[in-house]
């Protein structure tokens, strides 16, 4: 009996203890301690079979059975980079009118057989590239082939629609035109693209669109809507007898009108000295800023490093623009920084926009970290989150049909290789912080730098000139290209301090 007491008391002055040091020490319950994560698996991709017609269009099939739609994505190798020298937004409203009446079918006809389809069209222009979009249930395949190859091949452009586009893109323009951070990106590509093939604005100027004529809209048709420019991805319910039966049968009979490709124009010109344009705008509250320098093609080999470098300065999820601008200072909502890659030549932009008054502190901040992007290696755990993201995010890229389709577009147009994406995850990962500062210190150089900010010029006057030689626009004349001073734009008056 005394042994059962003993053994009793044992017990509760063991619960006693436990009980104490849980009262002594907070609750930890599994939630407190995230689950470990692996690192992000490499992408297994499976390059589909390209196939050519005889009259060189390129044909790639992705299937996938398990819902009944079909979808095309026509790809033509031109955009906003071939548009005539004195019409910019040609491209653009080309592609916009394809839909909009062929030769066999008015823009009613076309919108009533889609509707009836149970489907979509969507066509456009960037740079680089215009597509046209065609998407139906599958029993009505056939006809989503008919009317992609009389978009493409039969274009109109009849003189009531042209007009009616030209009064929308006008509209479009005027309200674009209001907006602080179109204006300010517009300036920027004027300034830093001078004398290239991307100088302008896709979406073309006023003066541009009034002055597009339907002859130049058809002969910008005629001479770059061919078949050896094109690529079509087929998308879905679609077994690959009846994809090439198909694309034979509505597009093996489109002809190569010209196979005369763009005229290269110049390289950027070299910048001796930081380039900083002011577009002033009394009325503006905060300041739209953009600081640049030029990138590289998307196919260059130091894609990658500058890649990871992006990330840590202005990608998604955390990056220096936003803790240091947002977090340390408090002078901004967001901050972020873009690579842009074309065909021939690319940028690297930052951007953010702060009340007026503190434009020129914020604006020096954004410099500084760009700055130390070139001076100084990146930490290793930025390194490495940089990698995870960029690993993990890019295998998000090919979770459906669709979005494998517009991948294998994209390595062909940008002339990849077709193990690009099985060996994205090991360039990435083995770049080193030295890899990545060599990269930056080739591309970023402070001397190179065009800044632009769009605001009230008379909130942050002050101080201006310490950021470098200025010129300054009105924000009337911001659509205007002014690579060199013109009438209405002036050196910044020394006076300022």
């Amino acid at each position: 009996m005394n042994l059962k007491i003993q053994r009793r008391k044992l017990i509760i002055l063991c619960l006693a203890a436990i009980l104490g040091g849980c009262i002594a020490q907070p609750f930890i319950f599994a939630r407190d301690y995230p689950p470990t994560v692996p690192p992000p698996e490499a992408i297994n991709f499976h390059m589909p079979a390209v196939h050519q017609l005889p009259n060189g269009l390129r044909i790639i099939l992705v299937e996938r059975h398990d819902v009944p739609i079909v979808r095309l994505y026509a790809i033509v190798q031109v955009g906003a980079e071939a548009d005539p020298t004195k019409l910019p937004g040609t491209a653009s409203m080309v592609a916009g009118l394809l839909p909009e009446g062929t030769q066999h079918r008015s823009a009613y006809q076309i919108a009533q057989a889609i509707d009836r389809a149970g489907g979509s069209i969507d066509t456009g222009a960037g740079w680089n590239q215009s597509y046209a979009n065609v998407s139906v249930l599958s029993n009505h395949t056939a006809l989503a082939f008919d009317l992609l190859a009389d978009l493409l091949i039969h274009a109109a452009f009849a003189p009531d629609e042209v007009k009616r586009i030209r009064k929308q893109t006008l509209s479009a323009l005027d309200i674009a035109n209001k907006d602080s951070g179109y204006v300010a990106d517009q300036v920027l590509r004027e300034t830093l693209f001078a004398g290239t093939d991307y100088a302008h604005s896709e979406d073309g100027t006023h003066k541009s669109i009034e002055r597009i004529t339907r002859k130049d809209l058809i002969e910008f048709h005629t001479q770059y809507y061919v078949p050896s420019r094109t690529i079509l991805a087929v998308v879905g319910d679609i077994d690959e007898p009846e994809c090439l039966r198909l694309a034979t049968r509505f597009l093996g009979g489109w002809k190569n009108e010209s196979n005369a490709p763009p005229a290269p124009r110049a390289r950027p010109h070299t910048l001796h000295e930081r380039q900083v344009i002011v577009v002033d705008d009394p009325d503006a509250v905060q300041t739209v800023i953009r600081v640049a320098n030029l990138g590289v093609p998307r196919s260059s080999p130091d894609y990658f490093a500058l890649t990871i470098a992006n990330q840590v300065l202005g990608g998604p999820a955390a990056n220096r623009l936003f803790e240091v601008l947002r977090t340390e200072h408090g002078l901004v909502y967001g901050a972020s920084s873009d690579l842009d890659c074309y065909t021939s030549l690319g940028s690297w932009l930052a951007k953010t926009s702060t009340r007026s008054a503190d434009t020129i502190k914020a604006t020096e901040l954004v410099l500084s970290e760009v700055a130390r992007m070139r001076d100084r290696p990146v930490q290793q755990w930025e390194l490495q989150n940089a990698r995870d993201y960029l690993v993990g995010h890019e295998a998000l890229q090919f979770e459906s049909a669709s979005q494998v389709a517009n991948q294998v577009l994209e390595m062909m147009l940008n002339h990849l290789p077709d193990d690009y994406w099985n060996k994205y995850a090991q360039q990435i990962r083995s770049l080193s912080a030295d890899d990545v500062l060599a990269a930056t210190r080739k591309y970023l150089n402070p001397d190179d730098d065009v800044v632009v900010l769009v605001g009230n010029l008379a909130a942050f006057n002050n101080g201006l000139k310490k950021l470098g030689h200025v010129r300054v626009v009105p924000i009337s004349e911001a659509s205007r290209a002014f690579v060199k001073p013109q009438k209405g734009i002036a050196d910044y008056p020394t006076g300022g301090d």
